[in-house]
């Protein structure tokens, strides 16, 4: 599995024989320079309905056919645009031909930009090719991380560091040390000045304090998990 940042929390996985893409905040995203039509994803996954996480769903999973994976709320929203969708909900999982997703809690709001309700707030678990990551959405810390890190080996857990929206960097410390991680990647920081971060100060944090490594990734670099 590689795994490629796209700036705030936008993600591309390259699995044997698919792609998947997680929170296509691509087209509006300050922090990137990748274009929407770089991708052709076998399914989207969206943790929940703010805008800096949907994106640009529609737009690529209407093009090359995509299923989004998400709420049940924010399927049924996406299928009245013509996506193709799977709704799923906290604490249940599926199996899919790229491999098994699982959603877990999240402490944060879900609401499309127009207003419309888009379920409870998820973060998300994927094992594909006997490797686990998480993703943790946009989050506060919550103690019941270490249930999640309980029940799965994380190989890879992303987790926002940004403040004001989400954890900052010091609840996000203390995330780590619940999830017991192999390795974490901060995401949700310095696409706006309002969630301006130190991500290497993150790092060493982590580092210094827990047994997990950190890597610190730019919009466009790869992680081989």
């Amino acid at each position: 599995m590689q795994l490629t940042y796209l700036g705030h929390s936008a993600v591309s996985l390259e699995l044997t024989q698919q792609q998947l893409l997680i929170a296509p905040f691509i087209s509006a995203n300050p922090a990137t320079e990748a274009n929407p039509d770089d991708f052709s994803p076998s399914h989207i996954i969206i943790t929940h309905a703010h805008g800096d996480h949907y994106g640009d769903t529609e737009s690529i999973a209407t093009r090359c056919g995509a299923t989004l994976i998400s709420t049940f709320e924010i399927v049924n929203y996406a299928a009245k645009n013509g996506v193709n969708g799977h709704g799923m909900n906290i604490g249940g999982g599926f199996d899919f031909d790229f491999g098994r997703v699982t959603f877990t809690p999240a402490w944060h709001s879900s609401a499309f930009p127009d207003g419309t309700y888009g379920g409870m707030p998820m973060g998300v678990v994927i094992e594909s090719g006997g490797k686990t990551l998480y993703h943790a959405g946009d989050t506060a810390l919550f103690s019941d991380m270490k249930l999640i890190g309980s029940k799965w080996s994380i190989d890879v857990a992303l987790l926002p560091i940004g403040d004001n929206f989400t954890m900052g960097p010091d609840d996000a410390l203390a995330a780590v040390s619940l999830l017991k991680p192999k390795v974490v990647i901060p995401v949700h920081y310095n696409t706006f000045d309002l969630i301006a971060q130190d991500a290497q100060a993150f790092k060493a944090n982590v580092e210094a304090n827990t047994s997990a490594s950190c890597v610190v990734l730019e919009p466009g670099q790869t992680h081989n998990l």
